[in-house]
């Protein structure tokens, strides 16, 4: 459980995860891109774990960009200026979740990475903002008679391990952590995600400005619903991370049917069962 008392809190989280996994892979990277670096959060993290020997990286935004402590320059995730095989590694942290087509910033990624290059990344889940989403629809569906999805769609955990599939990526894994973050109310965390630049992943004008009413309502029923840690509210925000490697010649590759050279029953030191039959129970029962 954190608590949402500094609005870069998820970013600095996401990318000390992130560069954990980097850990877990036993080789060294001689030149990696951090894809949408907002604050430098995962280049910093991803410099501490020494297995990076030239960095870069790149956002859309040129304020962030200057805030990288590595060499940056400003591009958009979807139109990436990288050469074909430019790194041996590309990391991102909470940044696709923006880009409007998903799977092809995935291809692109893919492209940008040598033979055997990997990807590691983290994105906010479907499950982020669940408690908000919940409320606010209710809240402004009691107050006006009309709701509206005002929580932007994100990805689900079983159809990111598919993308990276579609995208050509080589042993693709995906698998997520949902963190609990306490607030004081609904009202800190609608502004904490306005500070984190966040906003937009509630869409809290789209659909016209919250009336007041809207607000106060959803604060109330925050409070009723979701209490957590005394008297604070919680908020989830579900963490998907993915990793795949460029494909390779010299990637261990499965097995054909039928050439396994030991029997699984062997292996797992059990009698085998032809198909159909069951194995008597001593019982009776």
């Amino acid at each position: 459980m954190a608590t949402g008392d500094r609005s870069d809190f998820l970013f600095g989280e996401a990318a000390s995860r992130v560069a954990d996994r980097l850990m877990d892979v036993r080789r060294s990277f001689a030149a990696g891109l951090d894809l949408g670096c907002r604050g430098g959060h995962l280049a910093r993290a991803a410099l501490r774990t020494g297995r990076v020997e030239r960095l870069y990286a790149c956002d859309p935004s040129p304020l962030l960009v200057q805030s990288a402590p590595v060499p940056a320059i400003v591009a958009d995730e979807e139109l990436l200026p990288f050469a074909d095989g430019a790194f041996d590694l590309v990391l991102s942290s909470l940044a696709l979740h923006w880009v409007n087509d998903l799977p092809g910033t995935l291809l692109q990624i893919r492209r940008a990475l040598r033979p055997d290059g990997l990807f590691l990344g983290a994105m906010l889940g479907g499950e982020t903002l669940a408690e908000l989403r919940e409320v606010l629809m209710e809240a402004e569906l009691a107050v006006t008679g009309k709701a509206g999805s005002r929580i932007s769609p994100m990805a689900a955990l079983n159809d990111a391990a598919g993308l990276l599939g579609r995208a050509g990526f080589a042993l693709p894994v995906a698998d997520r952590d949902l963190v609990i973050v306490a607030y004081s109310d609904a009202l800190a965390l609608m502004r904490d995600l306005s500070r984190m630049g966040e906003g937009s992943a509630a869409h809290l004008r789209a659909a016209g400005p919250l009336h007041r009413a809207v607000v106060a309502e959803t604060v109330r029923l925050y409070e009723r619903r979701h209490r957590y840690a005394g008297d604070r509210v919680r908020a989830s925000f579900e963490i998907i991370y993915l990793s795949g490697w460029a494909p390779s010649d010299t990637q261990q590759k499965p097995l054909r049917p039928g050439t396994a050279k030991t029997r699984l029953a062997d292996a797992l030191s059990t009698v085998e069962q032809p198909a159909g039959d069951t194995t008597p129970n001593p019982s009776g029962a």
